[in-house]
C-alpha cells in the first residue's frame, strides 16, 4: 500500500468519480483507475461502487477513508514537527471543543491563535463531548477540551476547570430561593439532552446516586433549541451557567444554584496517549489552557480554575 493510493481513494471519493479527481489529481484517468483496482486487490475488498453516474463508497471504503485521513495527516503532522522550531511554530492543529464551551472559548482562542502563531492553521471542531472522544481516540482531531470520565484511560488530561451546573428557568420562573435541591426539580417539566450527550450522563448518574427521578418531557441535542424552549416557557433545563451568560445578562434566562447534592463537572485539555504532540499542537495546548484559565480569573465562565497556574 502506497501513500498515493490513500490520496488517489480521498480524490475519487471527494471527487464522485475517477474522470472529475483525474483532473483534481492532475493524474491520468487510467492511472488512477488502474491504483484504486490495485489497492482493492490488495485489500481484498471492494471499496466504491461503480455506476454510469459516478462511484460512491462501499461500507469497506468508508472505513478506509477514515483510515486513509488519518494516516495523510500523521504524515503532515511528523512533517510539520521535523521541519519547524518551537520560534516558527506552524501547521495544522484541529482542536475539539464540546458545544458548552465552544459558546465562551472559540474567539478568544481563535484571536490569540490569530495573535501568537499566524503560521498555525486552526481547525476548530463543535460537538458533543462523547462525539469529540471517539475523534480524539480515531486521530481526527489532534486534542480535544473534554468533561474528564473517571474509565477514561487512552487520554492523558490536563485539569481546567471544575463548575456546577445549575437550573436554568425564564426570569419570571426563577425559584423564590437562592438554592434549590436536586429532588425539588421533580416538581419541574425539564428539557435536556439526549442520553448520550455527556452532560445529561453527568445528571442521570447523580439522579441515580440519590434516587431522583426527573421529569424529562423532551430531549433536544441542540443546545439552541433547549434555550429556546426554556424562554418561551415551555419547560426548564440544566445546563452550565457559562452556556447561559449572555442570555442572562441579557435578562432573557435565569439561573439558581443546585444543592444538595451540586451537580459539577470536571472539564480538562486532553489528548491521546497514543499519538505524538507535535510542536505546533504543543503550542495550543499551552494557548488553549491560558485563554480557559483568563475567562474563568475574569468571571466570563461561571467556574473554580483547578489547572495549573502560570509559572
Amino acid at each position: 500500500m502506497e501513500l498515493r493510493q490513500l490520496r488517489y481513494l480521498i480524490g475519487v471519493c471527494e471527487a464522485g468519480g475517477v474522470l472529475a479527481a483525474s483532473k483534481t489529481l492532475h493524474v491520468a484517468q487510467p492511472a488512477l483507475s488502474q491504483s484504486i483496482s490495485s489497492l482493492e486487490s490488495e485489500l481484498g475488498v471492494q471499496l466504491f461502487v461503480r455506476t454510469n453516474r459516478g462511484m460512491s463508497l462501499t461500507d469497506a471504503g468508508r472505513t478506509m477513508l477514515e483510515h486513509a485521513r488519518v494516516v495523510l495527516a500523521d504524515i503532515e503532522r511528523a512533517r510539520s514537527a521535523v521541519q519547524h522550531t518551537a520560534h516558527d511554530v506552524q501547521g495544522e492543529v484541529v482542536v475539539g471543543l464540546p458545544t458548552t464551551v465552544a459558546l465562551v472559548a472559540t474567539l478568544p482562542i481563535l484571536r490569540a491563535t490569530r495573535a501568537q502563531y499566524p503560521k498555525v492553521k486552526l481547525k476548530i471542531i463543535e460537538s458533543h463531548s462523547g462525539f469529540l472522544g471517539e475523534w480524539l481516540r480515531a486521530g481526527r482531531l489532534d486534542l480535544s477540551v473534554l468533561f474528564v470520565s473517571g474509565s477514561e484511560t487512552a487520554f492523558e488530561y490536563r485539569l481546567l476547570l471544575e463548575e456546577r451546573l445549575a437550573l436554568v428557568t425564564r426570569p419570571q420562573d426563577l425559584p423564590s430561593t437562592r438554592e434549590v435541591s436536586l429532588r425539588s426539580l421533580t416538581a419541574r417539566p425539564l428539557v435536556l439532552p439526549a442520553q448520550e450527550h455527556g452532560l445529561r450522563r453527568i445528571i442521570d448518574q447523580v439522579c441515580a446516586e440519590h434516587g431522583v427521578e426527573l421529569e424529562v418531557i423532551a430531549e433536544i441535542d441542540s443546545l439552541p433549541n433547549i434555550k429556546k424552549a426554556v424562554s418561551e416557557g415551555m419547560a426548564d433545563t440544566i445546563l452550565s451557567p457559562g452556556a447561559v451568560a449572555d442570555e442572562v445578562r441579557a435578562g432573557q434566562l435565569a439561573v439558581t444554584t443546585i444543592a444538595r447534592p451540586h451537580i459539577s463537572r470536571q472539564v480538562a485539555c486532553a489528548t491521546s496517549i497514543t499519538r505524538p504532540v507535535t510542536p505546533a499542537t504543543a503550542a495550543m495546548i499551552s494557548l488553549v489552557t491560558e485563554q480557559m484559565r483568563d475567562l474563568v480569573k475574569g468571571g466570563l465562565w461561571p467556574a473554580k480554575w483547578i489547572g495549573e497556574e502560570p509559572s
